[in-house]
């Protein structure tokens, strides 16, 4: 090896001995020499490398005489390649060209040496990581594997080389990765001791009162401690690329049997312990003074846990480039916050601040408190460096109570409505002038105070309404008539005002979001219960008078309700509608396309029930005349259970005009029958004139709106009024028993009282069904014009 140090530094001096005077020629041979032994001392190399991390002989001596080599030819490179420089300078017009190969083939040497020296280096460097790691000294360790790694990047980039021996570099490398990252892994797993319960990955309140974190002791005071072991094995993981993932892992454990229970169980306690060589962490359940959350409190143990946490565990700087504040160094903490934060300012949110907000506009005063707790909160967390500056999710969350509590209200409050929609429709209360519900005292339309509301539970009791000193209304002014309505939606209105009432005394940004949750409640009302209720309607003629008069009775109040508070401030109200009465409209189409439904099927039921009356010809046969008596029975039969269905349930007027209807509804379909009979027989007249008694003397008893029997015959008597063919079906029955002559008196040339019911063809086709073909009849008929 000495020998090979000599030839090749005799090469040089040569070389420089003729400097001043070397031609192309003699130049060109010396380089050529020098290439050749470049490629020897190369092959050397390779050799050496590849017994040791190939094969795997021992070479301890060889490898420093080639080392001392490479460096020796390095600096004759450097040297002659100086020296053509200056003869390429001197002679530069006669051959750049060829001075400038002989220069790059140097070039090209040097590379090779480069090589060769990273590949010293990296040797080094893996000798230096295995002394360290047997020492315990990981930092140290995992600091000469980076260069390792380092070195071997450079040696892999130079393409063209052989690329045996840098794969089995590789394959050495990842074995010697592995081993640190295996020994980094132990060392962990005694820094942070987990204690989980056997059902691991339950966060019951009893697992987690079974879990417990085992941390290192701090040092005490006069233990050297310039590199604690915690740091230690923390940066060496940093370095390694393996942090990450034991944070990642120890985040996880951390929300799921620490974090998320403090915040889920108020009962639960942490609870510390500090021994000589270790910290624990563990908790107990109390039991709970209050069975709400507190934030105060939560903050207070999530506060303690990192605090535990910082001074224990995630207090070590890191070198992180690019990241954190000076010089590039973030701690422990700042990564773990990174990792966590999101997921647990979600949890603090949803499981903690949100069953904190106030339920009513007067608890907004106190929610002070909670927003500057989660302000120290914050300020804590930042100042342990687990939360970044800009991070401020939770203290923009309690600061925007405001809004989160009117959503929250709104919420409520159409879950409630809700409810109420759903229950059921017969339950009902009975509504009368008296106890209908009425406007707020309200002042002079030229007064400027606010007006003098009674309390919640007294807006629904007064009647009248005081619209100045000098003139009233009385007490049946714009009051509902006497009816039943359900239960459930006189506690809707009632929900109605009760929020209109808290709205005067929020925020104006409350006041609008309660306004405007008003109007969605009737919306709603108008969606949920048509459909959920649609079987009942339909099959339940009684629901569906409830349900008329449920859509009344919020029409009735729609009306009058924005004028109650217009006084909440003009802005408000226009951003919310102005008024209820646009909504009117709407729950009056509501209530009246249901009543009507129900009243077309009634009416199909009895002119199905008409229709087994055989068309009441032919009643001189015995058969065809029971068959059509039944059918009237029938008819009168359904007409006094629906009758008695509605009473006291319907409106008095409105109950009348629906049993009108009905009855009318019979009464034409019988007329119509008869005047189209073509023959009617002195027998048939009579039997067709006993089933017209029969409606006429028990038709006028369907009518029953009161309970009070005495006070039903009133309407009773008024069914004329309410039955359009009454008249025109009494006139039938005189007919059926009249001869001719009084036909055309009561015909009386068209002015009579049967040519205000029947039109003259009527009458004539009368005529010719009841009696023979006679000069007497031709006589009539001739009048009846």
């Amino acid at each position: 090896m000495a020998g090979r140090a000599g030839r090749a530094g005799s090469l040089v001096a040569a070389v420089l001995e003729h400097s001043g005077q070397l031609d192309k020629e003699h130049l060109g041979a010396h380089v050529g020499r020098l290439s050749r032994r470049v490629e020897e001392l190369k092959e050397e190399v390779w050799t050496m490398m590849n017994s040791k991390y190939s094969e795997f002989l021992p070479s301890v001596q060889n490898r420093e005489d080639l080392v001392a080599e490479v460096e020796g030819l390095c600096m004759d490179i450097d040297l002659l390649k100086a020296a053509i420089e200056n003869e390429v300078q001197q002679d530069l017009n006669v051959a750049v060209t060829e001075f400038t190969e002989l220069k790059q083939q140097l070039e090209r040497d040097s590379v090779v040496l480069s090589v060769l020296k990273k590949l010293q280096e990296f040797d080094t460097a893996v000798k230096e990581f295995s002394t360290a790691l047997l020492e315990e000294r990981y930092m140290r360790a995992a600091q000469r594997l980076e260069k390792a790694r380092s070195s071997l990047r450079n040696v892999e980039s130079h393409r063209g080389f052989e690329l045996r021996i840098p794969k089995a570099l590789r394959k050495e490398l990842t074995v010697q990765e592995q081993s640190i990252i295996y020994q980094l892994g132990k060392e962990w797993q005694k820094l942070v001791v987990w204690k989980l319960p056997h059902s691991k990955g339950s966060s019951s309140l009893e697992a987690v009162v079974l879990s417990e974190l085992h941390l290192p002791a701090v040092p005490p005071q006069g233990e050297d401690t310039a590199v604690p072991a915690v740091a230690a094995v923390l940066q060496a993981l940093a370095v390694m690329g393996e942090l990450h993932y034991k944070l990642k892992e120890f985040g996880q454990l951390l929300m799921e049997y620490i974090l998320k229970p403090l915040i889920s169980y108020p009962s639960l306690e942490p609870v510390t312990e500090e021994q000589p060589d270790v910290f624990i962490l563990r908790f107990r359940s109390q039991e709970p003074v209050l069975d709400e959350f507190s934030p105060i409190k939560v903050f207070d143990k999530i506060k303690l846990i990192f605090e535990v946490l910082h001074k224990y565990l995630l207090n070590v700087p890191l070198e992180e480039p690019g990241k954190g504040g000076k010089d590039g160094r973030v701690t422990l903490a700042e990564l773990l916050g990174e990792l966590i934060w999101e997921e647990l300012s979600n949890c603090l949110i949803h499981s903690c601040l949100v069953h904190s907000l106030p339920t009513s506009s007067s608890q907004l005063e106190q929610y002070k408190e909670v927003i500057e707790s989660t302000k120290e909160f914050e300020k804590a967390l930042k100042e342990m460096h687990f939360l970044k500056q800009d991070k401020t999710a939770l203290l923009k969350y309690a600061c925007n109570v405001n809004f989160h509590f009117a959503n929250k209200k709104c919420q409520d409050l159409i879950k409630a409505a809700r409810k109420l929609m759903t229950s059921e429709i017969h339950n009902t209360v009975k509504i009368t002038p008296d106890s209908s519900a009425a406007l707020p005292e309200l002042p002079a339309p030229w007064s400027g105070d606010h007006p003098k509301t009674h309390g919640p539970s007294n807006l629904l009791d007064s009647g009248a309404v005081n619209l100045g000193s000098e003139s009233s209304l009385s007490q049946s002014t714009l009051s509902l008539p006497t009816c039943r309505i359900s239960s459930s939606v006189q506690q809707l209105v009632e929900l109605a005002y009760n929020t209109m009432e808290e709205a005067k005394t929020s925020t104006k940004f409350c006041c609008l979001q309660l306004c405007n949750c008003v109007r969605d409640i009737f919306h709603v009302f108008c969606e949920v219960v048509p459909k959920y209720h649609r079987e009942n309607l339909q099959k339940l003629p009684q629901l569906a008078a409830i349900h008329y008069n449920n859509c009344m009775y919020i029409v009735h109040h729609l009306l009058t309700l924005g004028h109650q508070f217009r006084y909440l401030t003009g802005a408000v109200l226009s951003d919310c509608g102005g008024t209820f009465v646009d909504m009117v409209p709407d729950f009056r189409k509501l209530g009246m396309e249901c009543f009507l439904a129900q009243m077309q099927v009634q009416k199909r039921g009895v002119l199905d029930r008409l229709w087994s009356a055989r068309n009441f010809s032919n009643m001189d046969d015995d058969e065809n005349y029971r068959a059509a008596n039944k059918s009237i029975k029938q008819v009168l039969h359904q007409l006094r259970g629906l009758g008695t269905v509605w009473q006291d349930v319907l409106p008095v007027h409105v109950y009348c005009k629906a049993m009108g209807t009905l009855l009318n509804t019979a009464l034409a379909e019988i007329v119509t029958r008869i005047t189209a009979l073509e023959d009617i027989s002195a027998e048939g007249a009579d039997r067709l004139y006993s089933l017209c008694k029969i409606m006429v003397d028990e038709g006028p008893q369907v009518f029953t709106p009161l309970l009070e029997e005495d006070k039903n015959k009133k309407y009773q008597e008024e069914v004329p009024v309410y039955v359009q063919k009454w008249m025109t079906f009494r006139e039938l029955m005189i007919i059926l028993r009249a001869n001719l002559q009084e036909i055309v008196d009561r015909w009386a040339d068209g002015k009579g009282p049967l040519a205000e019911q029947f039109s003259a063809a009527e009458v004539k086709s009368l005529i010719r069904a009841l009696f023979q073909n006679t000069e007497r009849r031709a006589a009539a008929l001739a009048k009846i014009k």
